[in-house]
């Protein structure tokens, strides 16, 4: 992953969007990592199932379940 200083950043903004890699870019300042510049997903707008098997949700806490 790429790391570069905010000064930089901010002079190669707009480059920097253009040619922004998958494994994105670490922008620090003094040194010590301040955000991080990564391509945005593109799922057609569509939330459902985006999380899925990212998250577990435990049975006894499940809202939806039917069983009661």
């Amino acid at each position: 992953m790429e790391t570069i200083g905010a000064a930089t950043f901010k002079q190669k903004c707009l480059k920097l969007l253009d040619e922004v890699g998958p494994e994105g870019i670490t922008i620090t300042r003094r040194g010590k990592p301040v955000a991080r510049l990564v391509p945005a997903r593109t799922n057609d707008g569509d939330l459902i199932g985006l999380l899925e098997g990212r998250i577990i949700v435990d049975p006894e806490d499940d809202l939806f379940s039917t069983d009661a």
